[in-house]
């Protein structure tokens, strides 16, 4: 709180220090004056201004030399003053901003006096706080063409201070300074808003410093990057402030043709600019240099803040002074459209905001020359694009690219400038040809094979997830950067979105058809201009003049869609199979199209060998996968009008769905939910139903060509993949026709026909699976490894009659006489078989069978193949086929009149599967074995215990010994899985058998040795597995094996008069059988 508020008080105290001051000029009097200043208030002080001021100015002005530390504080004080006062005359002003500059004059240098930093700081703060302190319009009296020397003076004074000085804080202290003196300062309240003349007038007096404060200020700014990005901020934000005032558009036009004489000084009047057409034309082009120097300079500036500054700067500069400096709109809009794609999201954010306000205002289309130079930058762009994407790296090709799209964005509609020239149309094409070439050198995308059927699978969740424009990840030989391919793809899309569709389609066809080596690229920038050209996520910044109908863009979506799925462009080689090798030696016109293009092979038929490169393999798997996604692409471009289009597309697509090739397989399954998103599909069950009556139709057609359509099978494999049982009753004449081909040609085609069958009985087995669900829970409780305990159950024999006991005994007669083949021949086998279950809802015609399910049928005809195909030389058809009959018996477990007949013809060649084949078969048909034994029981029980026991128990004892000695690798060979299989399998098989004592001791004697901690653990686990299941069918013979081979406790005598009993295995001490044998014991008790 001040002390002194009025005049007189304040003057009292006042006076006597300012004549101390006034007589004897020290640091220490000015610093007293300060003190005593700091208790006056300020409106006390505005009274007694010019008294204070006068010893300050008058210790300034006194002629000779004085110490720094003085004038710096009379400066220090000086600003005090002027912070709490008004200077309210306009000769007070002047004169005050002469003695500010002064203190800093050097008369033997054109640069600042070499002083202290601190004096210099001081007087920097001096001018900018006397030009804050200027009273209302007592501020523009100032700016008056007489105060044009001195007014320079300081200008070139605070331009010194800026480029020169080390320090930051004076820097950016001279930066403010000067935005003060030239109208730019940021405070609300300073400078008021100018009127038409008083900017006329102001813009007149700075366009005579507008060539020094321009070159200096570009120095600064394109100076060392060390300096901080404050200095170049500033800088940058006074260089396009005082260019825009200055070469203002609005201001120039106002400006009479004739200079009027101003009243001054001839010197002073030497010093004045008229701002007339040829001054604007020179100071444009000279400005134009230094504009292209910045914005060269900061487009690659590290700090973002200084990039977005330059994005400020362009705005600007086009806005306010598109006529004056239309020189440098090339540069700007360079600068522009180059940090479009910015690393830093709040330059992105602006630029595409100045980019959108552009477009609104029709800054670029709205004038014809910056068109002009837009567009010829774009050609001059176009020109040089195959050079620059030859050369450069990836941060190189991504700047580059970055500055083409905003070009595109920029021109908008009136891009067909360019593209109606030939030659820049060529060029473009060939850079963009050019730069995406594929690295088709990888090994693993032609050795990645779809061996699962559940890779036919498309997953919902994972497809639902997946953006409509995600492609499949590529390799490119120029780049690796992925920002470059997305920045590839907008263009692309730019160009469909704004040019001229038909043109540019056909361009790119014709690169399509000219060569092989283009086709990959030609293919992707197709399919990038029809999903621009659809307008999906693309941002229009202008309002587009014509659009693409819908009509044309199913024309042209047609011709691609044609010449995509021409024979020539899709049946590739993609791998080397016994049967497509076949296939390529019959059809001269795919093994020509083939060795033409990737191989050198001669020319006479008869030595002509189609050998495909992995290079070439590659190409042709990379140019379907990218077909692939053309056509979801071009699904989402037509959305719902795209359903004209299926009867041409999905057919093509399934057959790729089902290619062994992993990419190509996946590829298709995602197009597939691509169009089923696209035209409003619920899944992938619903298209193929909704359209399964041509595509049924078309694979009947070409069953009957096979020769000519090999690939046939694989698109009734993916139907039934993704299909309900509403599809069997259309497919049932189809898969008759499938096994008719199968009977011609199972010698070469048998491969696929097999997989086909597959892919039914599978479908089969999961759509009719309700009929087997009682057997289902059956076998699941069996095949409970030990999970409860083995205990008779006493429910059952308390309710067991006289009566049950007889049936009991004779049922087991008569199924013993059965499984040991004590009947007449196998038809009466087959009557009495079926004689139980003759409850047939047929009372009427007892003679005449009611008709098989189509199913039923169905299986009955595949297992009859399949009984065949088992002993084919291939060791993959055998073991498909082996999958295939395993599906038969499951889903003919219901009519056991169709399956045991065909069981009895299989059982030959399964047992020659089961002990004279390769391990992966012996697998494979022990899994069948199992299948069987659960379907068909007592039947096999006689044929099991002749034909297999003995060899499985055989093979079980041979390999113990090499089991228990193996190390850790071991549990990796096919020898270990296949002892484990067959242990798993051995104990649910004895119980749905119901073996004899005989055939079960056998088994565990097989198995003891298995019981062993010698063995691997998860043998171990299998073996008693096995027990367990023994328990079940003979628990008392069990617990005898059990402790003869191992007895934990003696046995004592109920009774003194009973002998005790003693087992080999008490006298055993330490055996390496006793922890699995106490295990399965304790399940006994």
């Amino acid at each position: 709180m001040a002390v002194f508020d009025t005049p007189e008080e304040a003057f009292g105290v006042l006076r006597p220090v300012c004549v101390q001051l006034t007589k004897t000029q020290t640091v220490e009097n000015v610093e007293h004056l300060q003190t005593q200043l700091q208790a006056v208030s300020d409106s006390a002080l505005q009274e007694l201004q010019q008294y204070v001021l006068f010893p300050l100015r008058f210790t300034l002005k006194t002629p000779g030399p004085k110490r720094e530390s003085l004038i710096q504080s009379v400066v220090e004080c000086l600003t005090f003053v002027l912070s709490s006062t008004c200077v309210k005359e306009q000769e007070l002003l002047q004169e005050l901003f002469s003695e500010l500059s002064a203190c800093l004059y050097s008369p033997n240098s054109q640069k600042p006096a070499a002083v202290s930093e601190e004096l210099k700081l001081a007087v920097i703060r001096g001018l900018s706080t006397l030009m804050h302190s200027a009273y209302g319009d007592i501020i523009l009296t100032f700016y008056e063409p007489s105060i044009l020397p001195r007014l320079g003076f300081a200008v070139s004074l605070l331009l010194g201070l800026a480029e020169q000085e080390k320090s930051k804080q004076i820097k950016i202290a001279a930066l403010k300074c000067l935005q003060v003196l030239l109208f730019q300062c940021d405070c609300q309240d300073h400078p008021r808003s100018l009127d038409e003349i008083e900017q006329q007038q102001l813009g007149d007096l700075f366009a005579s410093f507008l060539p020094g404060i321009s070159t200096a200020l570009t120095r600064v700014i394109t100076g060392d990057f060390k300096q901080g990005h404050g200095i170049v901020v500033s800088s940058l934000k006074i260089f396009y402030k005082t260019v825009c005032f200055i070469m203002a558009d609005e201001q120039l036009r106002r400006i009479s043709k004739v200079q009027a004489k101003p009243a001054v000084e001839h010197k002073v009047a030497e010093l004045m600019v008229h701002r007339g057409a040829d001054w604007v034309k020179n100071t444009g082009d000279k400005l134009a240099i230094l504009i292209k120097k910045i914005t060269e300079c900061i487009s690659v500036h590290p700090h973002w803040k200084v990039r977005l500054e330059l994005v400020e700067l362009v705005e600007a500069l086009l806005l306010k002074c598109s006529q004056s400096l239309i020189e440098s709109a090339g540069s700007l809009l360079k600068a522009l459209v180059g940090l479009v794609n910015d690393e830093s999201p709040e330059v992105q954010s602006q630029c595409n905001k100045v980019l959108r306000h552009f477009a609104d205002q029709k800054v670029v289309v709205g004038n014809r020359a910056l068109a002009d130079i837009l567009s010829e930058s774009l050609h001059s762009l176009a020109t040089s694009l195959p050079r620059l994407m030859n050369s450069q790296d990836d941060q190189g090709k991504f700047s580059t690219l970055s500055l083409f799209l905003g070009y595109l964005k920029l021109l908008g509609p009136k891009v067909n400038f360019v593209l109606n020239s030939v030659a820049h149309l060529q060029r473009l094409a060939k850079a963009l040809i050019q730069v995406l070439e594929l690295d088709v050198a990888d090994v693993k995308i032609v050795e990645e094979r779809r061996w699962n059927a559940e890779d036919l699978d498309a997953s919902p969740n994972a497809s639902s997830a997946r953006p409509w424009n995600q492609v499949q990840r590529r390799y490119f030989r120029f780049f690796t950067d992925e920002r470059v391919f997305l920045l590839l793809r907008q263009v692309c899309q730019l160009l469909g979105y704004y040019g001229n569709l038909y043109l540019l389609v056909d361009h790119f066809m014709e690169l399509y058809h000219e060569s092989v080596v283009y086709r990959k690229q030609a293919a992707m920038i197709l399919n990038e201009l029809v999903t621009g050209a659809a307008g999906l996520e693309v941002e229009d910044l202008h309002e587009k003049h014509t659009e693409t109908s819908p009509e044309e863009l199913r024309e042209i979506v047609t011709s691609i869609l044609e010449e995509y799925i021409n024979q020539e462009n899709w049946y590739l080689v993609t791998c080397i199979e016994a049967e497509e090798g076949e296939e390529l030696k019959k059809q001269p016109c795919l093994q020509a199209i083939t060795s033409s293009v990737h191989t050198q092979v001669l020319s006479s038929p008869a030595f002509s060998k189609p050998s495909p490169t992995i290079c070439s393999m590659n190409s042709n798997i990379w140019q379907i996968c990218i077909q692939l996604e053309g056509i979801g692409q071009f699904a989402y471009a037509l959305g719902e009008d795209f359903r004209l289009l299926l009867m041409s597309a999905l057919y093509p697509v399934l057959e790729k769905a089902g290619d062994q090739t992993l990419l190509i397989s996946q590829v298709a399954t995602r197009t597939m939910v691509d169009i089923c998103n696209a035209c409003g599909y619920d899944s992938l069950q619903h298209l193929i139903n909704e359209n399964s009556d041509y595509l049924v139709n078309g694979i009947s057609l070409n069953l009957r060509h096979l020769a000519l359509h090999p690939h046939t099978p694989k698109v009734l494999e993916v139907m039934l993949r993704n299909s309900d049982a509403s599809l069997l009753p259309l497919v049932a004449d189809v898969v008759q026709d499938v096994l008719t081909t199968l009977d011609q040609f199972y010698d070469k085609r048998a491969a696929s026909f097999v997989s086909v069958l597959h892919a039914l009985l599978t479908a089969l087995a999961q759509w009719f699976s309700d009929t087997g669900d009682a057997e289902q829970l059956q076998e699941r409780s069996l095949e409970e490894e030990g999970s409860h305990s083995c205990q008779t159950p006493t429910p059952l024999e308390n309710s067991t009659t006289a009566e049950h006991v007889e049936q009991f005994v004779l049922n087991y007669l008569k199924e013993k006489d059965v499984a040991e083949g004590n009947v007449s021949d196998f038809d009466n086998e087959e009557e009495e078989l079926s004689d139980p279950p003759k409850v047939d809802e047929n009372d009427t015609l007892p003679d005449a069978e009611p008709p098989l399910p189509v199913q039923i049928q169905i299986a009955r005809d595949v297992m009859e193949r399949c009984i065949h195909l088992s002993s084919d030389k291939s060791l993959k058809i055998r073991l498909k086929v082996l999958d295939v009959l395993d599906l038969c018996v499951v889903v003919l477990q219901t009519h056991k009149n169709q399956l045991l007949p065909l069981a009895h013809r299989a059982w030959p060649s399964l047992v020659h599967r089961l002990t004279n084949d390769d391990p992966l078969a012996v697998l494979r048909a022990f899994k069948v074995l199992q299948t069987l034994g659960g379907k068909c029981g007592d039947f096999l029980r006689n044929r099991f215990c002749k034909d297999v026991l003995p060899k499985l128990a055989g093979s079980l004892v041979t390999q113990a010994p090499i089991s228990a000695r193996a190390g850790p690798v071991y549990s990796h060979t096919l020898a270990f899985k296949l002892q484990l299989a067959v242990l798993q399998g051995l104990g649910p098989l004895c119980q749905r058998l119901d073996l004899g004592e005989g055939d079960l001791n056998k088994v565990a004697d097989a198995c003891l040795i298995y019981l062993s901690t010698k063995q691997p653990v998860k043998l171990q686990e299998a073996a008693r597995s096995v027990f367990l299941h023994l328990m079940k069918v003979d628990p008392d013979s069990t617990w005898f094996l059990l402790n003869d081979l191992y007895c934990p406790l003696p046995l004592t005598p109920p009774h003194a008069s009973l002998h005790p009993v003693l087992l080999r295995g008490a006298s055993v001490q330490q055996s390496p059988y006793a922890t699995n044998v106490l295990r399965l014991l304790r399940e006994l008790q």
